[in-house]
């Protein structure tokens, strides 16, 4: 196989979406010696405020995604509700990494089970539904609880319902206003964890993680790493993050989230072609972050090292904390290992995510220790 020319510093790269996952790789990109242009729809977003130059366009429009691709050496992606078509159209003028493939799979929930079923990964039982009457007979076939959820455009809780008797499932059908969904079994399980996986255009692979995750009302709260598992259960989770990016040949950073039953299993839940809420507090933990993995993995660039030097700890600022005003920064800034990463983003909501909280210490419990207390902080 013929190894790839390296997309060295001083070229160009796209990102499709403006957030704060496009902001933080366009920080890691432009240290690196990158320029980077970001195309998104909205004006004032966090990646425009530190890219070299936005393109505010919607993703269907054809014209503005040509002139972007053909100013780009390579295009990557920041989440993954971009249309398949937008980066099918970039894929005509420049290297997409990843590819419309992994999108195609990733932003389905439908298409990706039926990926990890074909390549004998293991999930929640599910069934895919396409009326009442399916969602009704999926429902008796995986008895309750059970979820039913969108096969597009859900996260964050957004896009499922829970159905706890079985005379509800129609009405939690209905309630998603969809005609193509995803009923899955309840799993009983002891946590939430989440690998992070870069892989490079030459085929170098490397992981970080397991990382442990809580969530608070369906949206990630702390994030720890290392994660409390016994050592067999990390090499188990490494191996499927290894599994999954070779199988969908992945050409940048995914993370692959995974339930711990309660009997001891790794089952697969959803696949993020990009960088993860997770992943962040790698920037202070690891040698090379998940961003700058991003860069040198669509580069085709050698892949970094991502051990976990410190035990560390994340926390997610929500808008929530803006309900009473400006939170009191000056108390995070003030604490010892930690450190404080806002994304610029105007308008404080409640679920919103609008920053984060960083903290290292001797173990996983002082590092949780430390960040849950700077976040207290901070509206006292």
């Amino acid at each position: 196989m013929t190894t790839p020319n390296p997309i060295l510093p001083g070229a160009t790269l796209g990102v499709f979406g403006g957030g704060q996952l496009a902001r933080m790789f366009i920080l890691a990109a432009a240290r690196m010696g990158y320029h980077v242009i970001v195309f998104a729809p909205e004006k004032d977003c966090p990646a425009a405020q530190v890219a070299g130059q936005h393109i505010c366009a919607d993703y269907s429009d054809t014209k503005a995604v040509k002139e972007f691709a053909q100013q780009c050496d390579v295009v990557t992606l920041e989440f993954e509700n971009v249309p398949v078509s937008a980066l099918e159209l970039a894929s005509e003028f420049t290297l997409t990494r990843p590819g419309p493939a992994v999108l195609r799979i990733a932003q389905d929930r439908v298409h990706e089970r039926e990926f990890l079923d074909k390549h004998g990964l293991a999930t929640a039982p599910h069934r895919v539904v396409t009326s009442a009457a399916q969602a009704r007979q999926a429902v008796a076939e995986l008895g309750v609880p059970c979820v039913v959820k969108t096969a597009t455009e859900g996260y964050d809780g957004l896009g499922q319902r829970r159905i706890d008797r079985a005379e509800d499932s129609e009405s939690a059908w209905q309630a998603l206003n969809t005609d193509r969904a995803l009923c899955e079994g309840w799993i009983s399980y002891q946590c939430e964890l989440s690998m992070i996986v870069g892989r490079s255009a030459t085929g170098q692979l490397e992981t970080l993680g397991p990382i442990e995750n809580v969530h608070v009302n369906h949206i990630l709260d702390v994030s720890l790493a290392p994660a409390r598992v016994e050592p067999e259960v990390a090499a188990q989770a490494a191996r499927i993050a290894r599994q999954v990016a070779e199988a969908i040949a992945l050409e940048g950073v995914m993370c692959i989230e995974l339930f711990l039953t309660s009997d001891r299993q790794l089952l697969v839940n959803e696949l993020a072609p990009r960088p993860h809420n997770s992943g962040h507090l790698s920037i202070e933990a690891c040698p090379t972050s998940q961003f700058e993995q991003q860069v040198r993995a669509i580069c085709g660039l050698k892949l970094g090292d991502m051990p976990v030097l410190l035990p560390s700890a994340m926390a997610n600022l929500l808008g929530d904390l803006w309900q009473n005003g400006e939170p009191d920064w000056s108390q995070a800034l003030g604490t010892d290992s930690v450190n404080l990463h806002l994304y610029g983003k105007r308008v404080p909501r409640p679920g919103r995510k609008m920053g984060h909280l960083t903290a290292t210490g001797k173990n996983v419990e002082e590092a949780q220790a430390l960040v849950r207390n700077a976040r207290k902080a901070l509206t006292r």
